[in-house]
């Protein structure tokens, strides 16, 4: 008997290895769910062939092996994520939980494909040049939390259903041929942190999205929004673009009331008139102003003079801005660019813009930037102006009609001075009752 044991010994460690490499086994390699699978082989052939450059995401995807079973595998090892999911395909069973391709240029539609996908989290295809409609089918993909689909070249409608996807916090659509509205379904994603929409086509008027008590950020820049500055937008904004579209209108002086948490406007480029609002320099957290290109004719003085504000940066270059150049810009103690330039201001330059540009304060910051050219502001240039260095500030002074602008000055570079003719009948204009 004595014989036997170092043969029961032997068995004994023998099937202890088998266990443990069959438990190796069966967890390591997991199935990917079926239906999963079927989303990516109808992706990797809705894309067209000429568009599969070797070495990339999609190229190396060979269906002859588990999707993701990529333990011993050189095959799938980029474009998605899968996770074991115990709750819904219990069994080592593996779901697809996030999708992102390579840059590469990918062209084909998506709208071939089923998009089946219930747990994918994220479904970014920027930069490639997927044609086509944004699929209706997208709707599926209820866990959906970011959906980045720039820079492509995807046409028609953004359909109703994307605001279907109650869990996003990321939509960015920018930089496609995208027309028509944007869809009032939009006021469901109330989980919504960042809206992108510019670079298309977009028309018709902003809709109400004021139930979206997360967004953040909101870039609809770059297409054709008509109507007046919508007056509802999510109080939670910190930054929003609104630059070359077809608004109109005035501002009107509560709009930024319910947006306490602004830091970032810009309204360029659009066809907005009238006055700017003294609240725009007297709101506690905006931080940049961008109003140019537009045709705003004046500016009213706030109370305070402006001396709380928290502006960093204001331009308000190329309207039809008339009066004096306002005083008050030079007593705000954060701004340190301000562009004027190519309105039809009139009068001297005050001495506080000098003093602020060259000898400011403690705790005052100075003038980096200071573009008044292009108006009809005439008399001498202030001292202090005279001392500064070409390398310390970007000060232009050109195409007004100040007394003295040598080109021998570095602010006066670029573009002479007005003819004396022109300055005599536009300010002579302006003073005739």
């Amino acid at each position: 008997m004595g014989d036997n044991h170092p043969v029961n010994f032997i068995f004994l460690l023998l099937l202890l290895l088998l266990i443990i490499i069959s438990t190796f086994f069966n967890n390591g390699a997991s199935t990917t769910f079926w239906g999963d699978t079927l989303v990516l082989k109808q992706l990797k052939l809705g894309i067209a062939p000429d568009s599969l450059s070797h070495g990339s995401c999609v190229s190396s995807w060979d269906f002859s092996y588990d999707p993701c079973d990529t333990l011993f595998s050189d095959k799938f090892t980029c474009g998605f994520t899968c996770e074991e999911d115990d709750v819904v395909s219990p069994g080592n069973i593996s779901r697809v939980t996030e999708l992102a391709l390579d840059q590469v240029g990918y062209s084909g539609s998506l709208s071939s494909i089923s998009w089946n996908l219930p747990l994918l989290r994220s479904l970014d295809l920027t930069g490639n040049n997927f044609s086509g409609t944004i699929p209706a089918s997208f709707s599926n993909l209820t866990r959906l939390t970011r959906l980045t689909l720039s820079r492509n070249s995807l046409s028609g409608l953004i359909p109703d259903s994307l605001g279907q996807l109650a869990s996003l916090e990321v939509l960015a659509l920018d930089n496609n041929a995208l027309v028509g509205p944007i869809p009032g379904s939009f006021s469901g994603l109330v989980k919504l942190n960042r809206l992108e929409i510019q670079g298309n086509k977009l028309s018709g008027e902003f809709p109400d999205l004021s139930r979206l008590s997360s967004l953040s950020f909101l870039d609809c820049s770059q297409n054709s929004i008509s109507g007046e500055v919508p007056a509802n937008l999510p109080a939670s904004l910190v930054e929003i673009s609104m630059r070359s579209n077809n608004l109109v209108g005035s501002l009107q002086e509560g709009i930024l009331g319910n947006l306490p948490f602004l830091q970032v406007l810009d309204l360029s480029y659009n066809q907005l008139g009238g006055s700017v609002p003294a609240s725009f320099f007297t709101h506690p957290s905006l931080q940049q102003i961008s109003l140019s290109n537009n045709n705003l004719t004046s500016i009213e003085v706030p109370s305070g003079l402006g001396t709380e504000s928290m502006l960093i940066a204001v331009d308000l270059s190329n309207n039809g801005l008339h009066g004096l150049l306002p005083g008050f810009m030079g007593l705000m103690p954060k701004l340190s660019a301000l562009a004027l330039e190519n309105n039809t201001l009139v009068g001297m330059i005050p001495t506080l813009y000098a003093f602020k540009a060259v000898w400011p304060e403690p705790g005052i910051a100075p003038f980096e930037r200071l573009l008044l050219g292009g108006n009809f502001l005439f008399g001498p240039i202030p001292d202090p102006l005279m001392k500064l260095d070409p390398d310390s500030t970007r000060i232009s002074l050109v195409d007004n009609c100040l007394l003295v602008c040598p080109n021998t000055l570095f602010f006066c570079q670029g573009r002479d001075q007005k003819s004396l003719e022109e300055c005599r009948s536009y300010i002579g204009l302006v003073a005739t009752p």
